[in-house]
């Protein structure tokens, strides 16, 4: 079953990413994680995301596509990033959730494709 983990970061976490005293660090955290994810063979997918300022919204209202830059909801947390693994369940989705070097992660199972 494949399952997509959502990382949620705050704004001081995703500051980490360039300050040149932290970066080290953070980048540090992600790479052991990504590396026994990686190892582990349950790697469908993954990607960092850039911070939310860069994100760019698109909202349906009264039939037309607005867009608006920042992400859609403002909140102390946002998705930093995401893995899609293949694990046999839930439980063992969660274990790997919650080996990431982050406070926040949410899981859910994707649906199978459609054909």
């Amino acid at each position: 079953m494949h399952y997509t983990l959502l990382f949620y970061e705050s704004a001081e976490d995703f500051s980490h990413r360039t300050d040149p005293l932290r970066k080290k660090e953070y980048l540090a955290g992600w790479s052991h994680y990504v590396k026994a994810l990686r190892e582990s063979g349950v790697v469908v997918s993954g990607n960092g995301l850039h911070s939310p300022e860069t994100a760019t919204s698109l909202k349906r209202h009264n039939g037309k596509m607005l867009v608006q830059d920042g992400p859609v909801t403002e909140t102390k947390e946002q998705i930093g990033g995401i893995f899609v693994i293949d694990v046999p369940d839930l439980d063992i989705a969660l274990k790997w959730a919650a080996r990431g070097p982050v406070n926040t992660v949410e899981v859910r199972q994707n649906i199978p494709p459609m054909e």
